[in-house]
């Protein structure tokens, strides 16, 4: 049986990403993660994550574009978990399935309570978001 893709992204303004806080399940509750969802069979990757994007935070679907991948892959249980770069072109993220959003700088990523499975993004999101700031 193939694996599950699910992507997350990095949506990037100016020098600062977008976490979303979890909700569900109960061990991740209240930790964060890059926001985004499963592939369904017949969908790009990128514009997997650009539906899941407009549904999980409220933005249209060119709200956003989707660019390259952010750092290595993720493997779970019968997933795999890859990230990409999101420039928010228009629209306010708002939490909707997730308990809060809130924007980070480079400097505050390593002090998240990041989800087991995004941790190993941060060296990756830190070098992006030092890349936008200069």
């Amino acid at each position: 049986m193939p694996t599950q893709i699910v992507v997350a992204g990095a949506i990037i303004r100016g020098a600062t990403v977008l976490v979303a806080q979890r909700v569900r399940p109960p061990e991740l509750a209240g930790r964060w993660e890059l926001p985004g969802g499963k592939v369904v069979p017949g969908e790009t990757e990128p514009d997997a994550l650009a539906r899941e994007l407009a549904e999980e935070l409220g933005l249209a679907v060119g709200d956003v574009a989707v660019g390259g991948r952010l750092g290595d892959d993720v493997a779970l249980d019968g997933m795999t978990l890859r990230a990409y770069r999101v420039h928010l072109i228009s629209g306010e993220p708002r939490a909707g399935d997730h308990g809060a959003v809130r924007w980070v700088t480079a400097a505050e990523l390593p002090d998240v309570d990041w989800v087991p499975a995004d941790r190993g993004w941060v060296p990756d999101l830190r070098r992006t978001l030092a890349a936008a700031a200069s």
